[in-house]
C-alpha cells in the first residue's frame, strides 16, 4: 500500500458537512437539482435565493424532514443516502423553523430540561433531576437571555422570546451544526441584535452555523460564506461582498 502524498488534502477536516448531487423534485418541479456544496467548519455560512429558489427544501433535506430523492449527504466524513429526522442529531445536526416550535403548555424551563433530558420524548420531563441537566438549562437560558422568564409559560411569550426559546432548545440538543431558517424574520432591531450576538456566540465556540435570511444587512455582517441558490441549483458561492456583486446573482436576486 502506498504512503498518502504529504499535500493530499483531507476534505472532511475542512467541510464539516457536504452534499454530492442532492436532489429532491416535487412531480415536473426541481426544488433542489444535483445540488453540490460544502460547509466549512466552524463557519457562519448564509443561504439565499429569490423565493422558489429551493433554500427551505435544502435545510429540509439537510434536517431529514425530506428525503433525498438523489445524492448523498456527508457529514463528519459518513456518507449518507437516507436522512431521517430523528436521527439528525445523533450525526451532530438540529434546527429551527421558520414558524416557532415550542411546547406551549410547559414553562420555559421544562422546554429545556425536555430537550436535554431526551431528545424526543415528553415523559422525559419527569426525569429532570440531573444536576449535570439543571446546570446547563441554566446556562442555555442564561446564553440566550431567557433566564428571567425561565418560569414563564411558553404560550405567554413575545414573539421574540419565542425565538429566542427556539434557540435555546436547539443549543440543548448538543450538537455542533444549526440549521436556522430565517431567524431573523419578524423580528425588531433589539431582538434583531440579540439573536445576531447569539449566533456569533455560537460560532466562537466551535460550532458551525448555517442559515437562511432575506435581510441583507444581516447576511453582510454575519456571513463568513454565502451559497445563491436559484431553480434549485447553485447560482454562486464565496465571499458575501464579491458574490453579491457579481451581475449574475444582482440580475437574479437582487432585481437590479
Amino acid at each position: 500500500m502506498s504512503a498518502s502524498r504529504p499535500d493530499q488534502i483531507n476534505l472532511d477536516e475542512i467541510f464539516v458537512l457536504r452534499t454530492k448531487e442532492v436532489s429532491k423534485h416535487f412531480g415536473a418541479v426541481k426544488a433542489v437539482d444535483q445540488l453540490s456544496m460544502s460547509i466549512f467548519r466552524e463557519w457562519i455560512t448564509c443561504i439565499v435565493g429569490p423565493n422558489g429558489s429551493g433554500k427551505s427544501s435544502l435545510i429540509n433535506l439537510l434536517s431529514g424532514m425530506l428525503p433525498l430523492d438523489e445524492g448523498v449527504v456527508v457529514i463528519d466524513g459518513v456518507g449518507l443516502r437516507v436522512l431521517k429526522a430523528h436521527e439528525t442529531p445523533d450525526h451532530g445536526i438540529t434546527r429551527t423553523f421558520q414558524e416557532v416550535r415550542l411546547f406551549d403548555q410547559i414553562t420555559v424551563w421544562d422546554n429545556i430540561m425536555v430537550t436535554l433530558t431526551e431528545r424526543r420524548f415528553l415523559p422525559a420531563l419527569f426525569q429532570r433531576t440531573s444536576p449535570e441537566h439543571k446546570e446547563k438549562a441554566r446556562s442555555i437560558l442564561q446564553s440566550v437571555g431567557m433566564w428571567e422568564k425561565r418560569d414563564a409559560m411558553a404560550m405567554d411569550l413575545s414573539y421574540g422570546q419565542r425565538k429566542l426559546l427556539e434557540i435555546g432548545r436547539a443549543m440543548a440538543m448538543d450538537v455542533s451544526i444549526y440549521l436556522f431558517d430565517e431567524p431573523f424574520a419578524g423580528l425588531f432591531p433589539q431582538m434583531l441584535e440579540r439573536v445576531k450576538a447569539i449566533l456569533k456566540d455560537m460560532r466562537e465556540q466551535g460550532n458551525t452555523i448555517i442559515f437562511v435570511s432575506h435581510n441583507m444587512d444581516i447576511v453582510r455582517e454575519l456571513s463568513d460564506h454565502l451559497f445563491v441558490l436559484d431553480s434549485g441549483t447553485l447560482l454562486a458561492v464565496g465571499e458575501v461582498d464579491e458574490v453579491l456583486g457579481r451581475p449574475n446573482v444582482i440580475d437574479a436576486y437582487l432585481g437590479a
